[in-house]
């Protein structure tokens, strides 16, 4: 019995031991879809959890080792994002725990994290509030040294076609000329009344719901501006989906589409411009994307601040906010 404990507690290690059967290096090696809670600190100080998933990474630099030690990045996972909020210090601390504890196989570490944010939305008009959840994605990565941050969110909007918008106000103009004669003259109370109807109005603009996806990077020094960036985006679009309706911001959001009719070419143009006002953001890339009610194919534009070596061209232009 004692010998069959003593073999026990020596446990076979065959990523330490074994050797590939084909070297090579690799860029990225760990695990993805970790579930543990994670902590943020909203913009009033206070605390709140949401669960998420995390995809915690090194690379492999020497080829002639089998493997990393995984339980060790889960181990510092748990432990890092367990017991403190996020924030650029304690990604900065969880990624040196990685590549201290591979001191040997790597110098490049990867954390992202992504979660559900929930943001309480009052009503456009009424006293009527509702949650609203956005997707968020930080992603913190140690190369050699040197330290950066990404912060992606996904917020969703209500477009409405400008060339739907004229064809449609066309539309009324002719079945305005057909119900009431050049030659008569017009009675307020009969024009009113013909506004108000659905023959007088034979005609409406599509809307779409859309989404804009943004990636920033942020500059050294600040926090996760996690809300400010969401707010910054809907504030740019004006047409936010909305939580808790009654019918007087329902009429408001009508309004609100109305007076910003926009193709998704100028809905990337409203965010770059936004995103470019913002020091605490060194780049950008964004995605809007209006899923089309006339089509079945979506109407996409991408943008991005254009800093040398950023998010231009590339693999990288085109890649979604998540990991599908």
């Amino acid at each position: 019995m004692r010998q069959f404990d003593s073999a026990a507690r020596a446990l076979p290690d065959i990523a330490k031991e074994a050797r590939p059967g084909v070297a090579g290096a690799l860029d990225w090696v760990g695990m993805g879809d970790i579930e543990i809670p994670v902590s943020l600190l909203t913009p009033a100080g206070q605390t709140m959890q949401a669960g998420a998933r995390v995809t915690a990474y090194v690379n492999l630099s020497r080829p002639e080792v089998r493997g990393i030690h995984m339980s060790r990045l889960y181990l510092h996972v748990d432990k890092h994002l367990g017991s403190e909020p996020l924030t650029p210090c304690a990604l900065r601390r969880l990624l040196k725990d990685f590549l201290e504890s591979h001191a040997e196989l790597s110098d490049r570490a990867m954390v992202r994290i992504a979660f559900d944010h929930l943001v309480r939305r009052r009503a456009l008009k009424s006293d009527n509030s509702g949650w609203r959840s956005y997707p968020v994605e930080i992603t913190a990565v140690m190369d050699r040294g040197q330290f950066s941050l990404e912060l992606g969110v996904e917020v969703v909007y209500s477009s409405t076609c400008p060339c739907s918008a004229a064809l449609a106000r066309q539309l009324i103009q002719e079945q305005f000329a057909e119900d009431f004669s050049r030659r008569d003259a017009l009675d307020f109370d009969a024009v009113m009344a013909w506004l108000g109807s659905e023959q007088g109005i034979r005609a409406t603009p599509h809307s779409q719901r859309s989404s804009a996806e943004v990636r920033v990077k942020l500059a050294p020094g600040f926090d996760f501006p996690i809300v400010d960036l969401i707010d910054r985006i809907e504030g740019a679009l004006k047409t936010p989906v909305q939580t808790a309706v009654k019918r007087v911001d329902e009429q408001a959001f009508a309004e609100l589409n109305g007076q910003n009719l926009m193709f998704c070419e100028d809905a990337a143009r409203r965010m770059q411009q936004a995103l470019d006002a913002d020091e605490r953001i060194a780049d950008f890339w964004l995605r809007a994307s209006h899923y089309e009610s006339l089509h079945p194919h979506n109407a996409v534009a991408v943008a991005s601040k254009g800093v040398a070596g950023g998010y231009s061209g590339g693999a990288d232009a085109f890649a979604p906010l998540r990991t599908r």
